[in-house]
């Protein structure tokens, strides 16, 4: 049978209940992980003293949690939540590692 979308979809797209727990548990924990490496990349990639910079990282933080949360449920299907979270978390995690003083030898 053809899918009648044009976007791959995986097996908790069919079974509403089960989307949403699935989204709320990436939007909570991957959120949360993309946030705390947005924190760390924006701690050592600002251009501030040590206290500016952590005060800054963690109030921007606050707004990647913010984006990446409603980035999870405003996708149309499981796939590309996942891997907005994932694309997201793998830029801030290459920002940090080549901020990060001795990081891109």
């Amino acid at each position: 049978m053809k899918p009648d979308t044009p976007y791959s979809t995986c097996f908790a797209d069919h079974r509403p209940s089960l989307n949403i727990t699935l989204r709320s548990v990436m939007a909570v924990f991957g959120g949360y992980g993309v946030a705390a490496l947005a924190a760390a990349a924006f701690t050592v990639g600002l251009p501030l003293p040590r206290t500016d910079a952590v005060m800054a990282a963690i109030m921007l933080a606050f707004l990647v949690y913010t984006v990446a949360v409603i980035w999870v449920f405003a996708t149309a299907t499981l796939l590309r939540s996942a891997a907005g979270l994932a694309i997201g978390a793998g830029a801030f995690a290459a920002w940090q590692w080549l901020a990060a003083p001795g990081g891109a030898a």
